[in-house]
């Protein structure tokens, strides 16, 4: 898989480390919200159950993963809207921010003006969106030869070693099947979700650009509507 970047495994690194617990709650809340939209039985959808457990990953209260899913049929509650933003950074890279709102004015201008302030900017719909693939992404535990052959029996496309795991990619109506098959097989899955993968990436051999690049990134991630990030960019210094 030529297009995979290195920027989705520096942010699984940073983990919470230098992220504000309430903003990550609230951010995998949100998730929580929008998938419980294809109902509230987490063992009815697996959208839901995905995104059930990377909040119980990161140690959200259960109160809290309640309240998120109550929000559906909360009619006082603001609902929810899923947005797109696509935009370039320095270098050239691609980046789209996905979101999830209940106010677009609120959350268009955050988005802009971290764009703007690390040398970015915001492009049209379908400028950008067209280099990446939405894949099925699972992370599990291990490597090897017959690691990849139980990935590839439960139906994976491509499977890629990365340190001490190995990184599956599924067609994204297969993500869950893929995911339960490998479970069933005895592999410790240790994240499992929907992601745009580049289908190339672009490399930076410059350290003041990828510094730039990672702060723009930083900066969007932090921002409270933002559920996921992607970007094309590899790091080569």
């Amino acid at each position: 898989m030529s297009g995979h970047s290195k920027w989705s495994t520096i942010k699984r690194a940073k983990g919470l480390t230098d992220a504000k617990r309430g903003a990550v709650f609230t951010r995998i809340g949100n998730q929580i919200a929008v998938a419980a939209r294809g109902g509230t039985d987490p063992t009815m959808n697996a959208s839901l159950a995905m995104a059930i457990e990377k909040a119980k990953a990161a140690n959200m209260p259960l109160a809290n993963i309640e309240r998120a899913i109550k929000r559906v049929s909360d009619k006082g509650a603001a609902q929810l809207m899923e947005v797109m933003y696509e935009g370039y950074g320095p270098g050239g890279v691609a980046i789209l921010v996905e979101c999830a709102t209940d106010n677009l004015n609120r959350t268009y201008p955050e988005v802009k003006f971290a764009f703007s302030k690390h040398g970015g900017s915001i492009a049209e719909k379908g400028a950008v969106a067209f280099q990446f693939a939405h894949r099925g992404i699972i992370r599990v535990k291990g490597t090897g030869d017959d690691l990849m052959l139980s990935a590839l029996d439960a139906g994976a496309e491509d499977v890629q070693e990365a340190g001490e795991e190995s990184i599956i990619y599924t067609d994204q109506k297969e993500l869950a099947k893929v995911r339960d098959a490998l479970k069933a097989a005895g592999l410790e899955v240790i994240d499992a979700e929907l992601s745009y993968e580049p289908t190339n990436t672009i490399e930076i051999t410059d350290t003041e650009t990828a510094g730039k690049i990672e702060r723009l990134m930083d900066s969007l991630d932090e921002l409270q509507d933002v559920t996921a990030t992607h970007t094309n960019f590899d790091i080569a210094v």
